[in-house]
This record gives C-alpha cells, structure tokens and sequence, in this order.
C-alpha cells in the first residue's frame, strides 16, 4: 500500500489528534501511536527541546524535558519527521447487505473497496466502510469490538470452525462470516451466516483478556480492573480526552533575549566546559578567546556573560511552586515591568491611569457601572504560552502518559505566541457584591453539584463561588462580543480566569478560609495564541485602549442582558453538565470547547449584569 500523508496543524497533535485518539483521513479512521513511534532511529527529540522554561515546568509539576512535536521535513528526496498512523478499526462493514469484514485492504486479490459477499450466495459489491464502534475501558485501553463474540454469545460453535479470538491465526476469520444488522429498534445485531447464531450489540461487555490493550501495542493487557468496557461510537468524547497543561511565560525567563552571548553560552555546555576544565590561567584566557572568536565577540562579553551564568541566569534564583502558577501569572499582569524591551516574550501596556480618567465623563448608565467595576486593564502586546501534553483519557477514567508506559524523558509540548487583553474588577466592590451572594441559593446549588460530578476530577483546583461564576461568565460574553463586534473567531481566542477568595462560601470538604491566598484574584485575560513565530497582528491589543475596550464591554453587557431564549434561558437554574450552568445557552454565553478552560461549566448571566433594582447581578446601570 503506498503512503499516505495526513497533513495536521501542530497544536492538533497535543489536542483532538494526539497520542491514542482516532482520527479521520478523506477515506479511512486512523489511530495515532504514542510517542515513542514518533521519532525515528536516527531522531533525537531533544533536539526540539523548548529552552527557558525551568520556571514554567516548576509551575506546572513536569521534571521531563519539553519537546515540539516532529514535522514533516523532505531532504534528498528521504522524508522525515513523520508520526506513523495506522487504520483503525480494522473491521468494515457493507452498506448494502451490512457483511463484517476483517481488514478487507490485505487480500490482494478482492481488493478492500467492496464487499465480496455473499451472504445469500450472490455477489454483493456493496462499498465497504470502518465500523464506527470500538471497545473502551476505564485503565486506558482500547481494541476492536469483539464482534464473534458477540454473535456467539450463547456459547455454540461455528460448523466450519470457530473463530475463538480476535487476533487469531486462523484463516477463517479473513472470509466474512458475520452480518450486522442495524435497523433494529432495540440494538444492532450480529449474526453469523455460518451456524445462524446471533446477539445484540452489547453496550457494556468484559474487556476480552486475549485482545491487545492498544491496536499499536501487540501485548495483553498486564491488570483489567473488573469493571467492565464500553462499547462506544467513534466520534464520542469518552472514548480520548486529551490531558494538557499550560502556563505563560513570565519574567525572568520572559526576558531572555535570544541571540546574545549569555543566550548562547548559556545553551551550550561544551563551549562553558573547555572554560571551566581549563587547567591553569593562561589557558583559561586561550580558552575565553577562541569561543570569543567563534561567537564573534569580544572576551570581556563572554567574561561578563559567565559571570551572568554564575549568578543564576536566567532565572536568578525564581522558583514558582505548583500551587502559585496563577498568583504569579496575576501578579506579572497588573505590575508595570520596567525597562521592556519589545523582542522579550512578555510585554505589557498599562492603561489603568487613563482607564481612570473616562470615569469624570460619565455619571450615570451603563458605562458608568463599567468604569467603577473595571480596576485595572492592560494591553499585552506579546506573551506566550507553553502548551504540554501531558497524557489521555478514556471513559473518564485513569490518564494514561503520552509513551503509555509513563518512562519517556521528554513531553510534547509547543511554544504559541500571541497577544491579548487582561482587566480586573474593583475589588472593594466585588467583595462588597459577593457577601451578599455568601449563601446564595443558586451559588450554593452550583457547588453542590460541581462536589458531586466527576468534573471535579477534571479540575480539581477549581474552588465554585460567585466570584468564579462572575469572571467566567463575563470573559464568554466578552469573547461573544468580540466576535460579532471586532471579527474574531471564537475558536480562535482563548480565556484564562485568574479568581480566588478569603470566603467562597464552600461546602464540606472544600477549602477553608485560612487556605486562600492572601491577596485575593478578580482578574480576566483574553488572548489569541498561535503555534508560530509571530502570533496575531495587533488587532486585539488596540481593543485595549480605555475608550474601545469602554464600548466593547458595555455592548458585551447590553447584549446579555437579553437572550433569543429568554424567559427560558433566563430563568434556568441548571442545564448542561451535571446541571452546572444557570442562565447560559449556546445562544448567549456558550464557546466553542478550545476557548473555554472550563467546559463550558459554571456559567450564568444573572451574575454579570441584569436590569432593575432587585437584579442580584455585579453591574447595576443607573437608570
């Protein structure tokens, strides 16, 4: 069979196309191998290493090395950097008389485009397609659907022989045997032609010990919890859920100026070693000259640059523990950095003061309650996000590693660059705003249910409080506006939710008081990131001028006050799931799943902005 190449964007490869999902080429279904297929023999992953990032890897709890995935590369007619695929399932079906067929493309001679039947004698020719189902489990396997089993479920024996697994030897199982009718009103059925035994389509069946625990890896399963598998369609979600981090660059390692002499001498041990082994001072100085020489500079700069290195380049003794990536992520946000430099990775614009200044043009309205509510905004010209993929999930259970094995030195993980737009809210006000929500029904209705679902797994660092639902709700109507208003996709920009309390109003077992930071969070980036060198354009960052941000926000809060579905979307107070969202539908507040860090969960526009004097909502207009 000749090759085929899949073209893929390289941030899909960490998300809905990495290791263990099932992809869709023009003609098959494909199932992506973990990473150690991904390289080749003679190719060394750390040569893709992303540098500077020691601080991010501490914020996140990674000790392995960060990686970019391989692309393709063609050099004398030899490609390289490809990640092999392979057809999955392997099982097709006919769409005209429904005959399973096990890997049709093998046999030479028939060909694997039509069914070469029959099952009532007679040729059939019918176009022959991948089954759309597999089998799942919660430790992270996946394998065929054991449809002989299926069949024979009542335990008889086929006349011209069994076919007792399914990655048997035997011949017969290459010749279709089995029939799958669909247009049951109860489940499919699976029948065998041969000794006429037939079975429903189970939905949940033991994970067969003799199958393979990947379609990649020809090995059994080592330990099967008991709990059994699922028998799932391709295209549902359970059956891969990507597991990622991220975080954003920030000083020190943001600072970092590609290119200079400390930037090279700091990436290249051998150059610092034949300094530092010199055996005596004058071939010390012999040894400072000829790296001086081939970095084309002078010795006193590499000099200057060791001393540099020996003081703690780059990070100069900054650690960010695990549970402080947001605290100092806020904290780069809202402090000016001095002496920015515009080729650094993380620069920001401060218009907090003239943000302060539109306040004396408006008494009263909308915009009023805007430029009273809003603290801080900041325009940030350049960031970047490290984006790791740390692993996957199957049937909500256990996350399996991105080598399946969990001993790979390295992660994948790419460097995306772009721009965006951060603001807070006033926080005498939202403190103010949020004990009078302390025991609020629809807030406590709201944390009863997230402590109850298995999206508290997902994220478990989420503390549900009127705060929470606040900023949340208003970064999605915000992105909604930026749509419609500014001609931003909503796919293409992202939200990050930067929220903590003294008091949130939690239930047993969450947090206490004397857990939350001292310095409490009400702050709100929107950003566009992208997987290559020079990010966006401008065109978001110029949105954060005082007076465009003051309309943007306000037409934000203007449309949400009324939504297509309203009084029914209005009135919710619990839809979605595990009932997590109040009044928000796809017509008003929902995202397209890339944007949102949430799920679209904990969402509801009673919290941001509502019309009257019993409105329980953040932003009161003066009427």
């Amino acid at each position: 069979m000749a090759e085929e190449f899949i073209p893929v964007r390289v941030s899909h490869l960490l998300l809905h196309c990495s290791v263990g999902s099932i992809v869709r080429s023009q003609e098959n279904l494909l199932v992506v191998p973990d990473i150690r297929s991904w390289c080749g023999r003679t190719d060394d992953p750390l040569t893709r290493e992303i540098r500077y990032v020691d601080q991010v890897k501490g914020a996140l709890g990674i000790s392995q090395s960060l990686c970019r995935p391989p692309i393709l590369e063609e050099r004398n007619g030899l490609k390289s950097g490809w990640i092999p695929v392979q057809r999955f399932p392997e099982w097709v079906r006919c769409l005209k008389c429904g005959l399973l067929h096990r890997a049709p493309w093998r046999n030479k001679k028939r060909g694997g485009g039509k069914c070469w039947g029959p099952p009532n004698g007679k040729p059939c020719d019918g176009i022959l397609e991948q089954v759309p189902w597999v089998m799942v489990h919660k430790d992270g396997y996946l394998a065929e659907v054991p449809w002989h089993s299926i069949a024979h479920s009542d335990s008889r024996r086929c006349r011209t022989g069994s076919v007792s697994s399914d990655h048997s030897s035997n011949n017969e199982r290459h010749k279709p045997y089995l029939q799958l009718i669909t247009d049951s009103a109860v489940a499919p059925v699976v029948k065998c032609i041969r000794c006429k035994a037939r079975g429903n389509l189970d939905w949940r069946l033991p994970f067969p010990a003799t199958t393979w625990q990947q379609p990649w890896i020809r090995q059994r399963p080592a330990n099967v919890s008991e709990e059994p598998a699922w028998i799932m369609g391709i295209n549902d979600v359970r059956v891969h859920r990507p597991v990622t981090k991220k975080a954003l660059v920030i000083p020190p390692e943001s600072r970092i100026r590609r290119g200079t002499v400390e930037d090279r001498l700091y990436n290249s041990t051998v150059h610092r070693e034949s300094i530092d082994k010199a055996p005596s001072r004058l071939a010390r100085k012999s040894a400072v000259r000829r790296v001086a020489t081939e970095f084309r500079c002078e010795p006193g700069d590499i000099e200057a640059a060791l001393v540099k290195i020996a003081e703690g380049y780059p990070l100069y003794g900054a650690q960010i523990c695990q549970e402080g990536l947001h605290e100092s992520e806020f904290g780069a946000l809202t402090e000016p950095i001095p002496d920015l430099h515009e080729e650094e990775d993380f620069v920001t614009e401060h218009f907090t003061e003239s943000w302060k200044l539109l306040r004396n043009r408006y008494d009263d309205g909308l915009a009023s309650s805007v430029l009273s509510s809003v603290d801080r905004l900041v325009a940030v010209n350049r960031l970047k996000e490290i984006l790791v993929f740390t692993g996957f999930e199957r049937a909500l259970g256990d996350t399996v590693p991105p080598d399946v094995v969990g001993e790979s030195a390295w992660l994948p993980a790419l460097e995306l660059r772009g721009e965006g737009i951060f603001f807070t809210l006033n926080e005498e006000l939202l403190s103010k705003w949020e004990s009078e929500h302390y025991e609020s029904g629809r807030v406590s209705r709201l944390v009863h249910r997230f402590n109850n679902s298995v999206l508290q797994r997902t994220y478990p660092d989420i503390v549900v409080s009127a705060r929470l639902i606040l900023c949340h709700t208003l970064a999605h109507i915000l992105i909604r506006q930026l749509e419609s208003a500014a001609g931003y996709p909503a796919a293409s920009l992202k939200e990050r939710i930067y929220c903590s309390v003294r008091h949130a109003g939690q239930e047993d077992g969450q947090h206490d008081e004397q857990d939350a930071p001292d310095q409490p969070m009400a702050g709100i980036l929107i950003y566009v990131a992208v997987a290559d060198e020079e990010g966006s354009l401008g065109g978001l960052v110029e949105l954060a001028e005082p007076q465009r941000f003051l309309r943007l926000l306000t037409g934000a809060l203007e449309d949400s006050l009324w939504c297509s579905f309203d009084p029914v979307c209005g009135e919710r107070d619990g839809h979605g799931p595990d009932l997590l969202n109040g009044a928000a539908c796809h017509a008003c507040s929902l995202l397209p799943e890339t944007s949102c860090e949430l799920g679209n969960v904990l969402l509801d526009r009673t919290f941001v902005v509502g019309a009257g004097p019993d409105s329980n909502s953040f932003f009161k207009p003066v009427e």
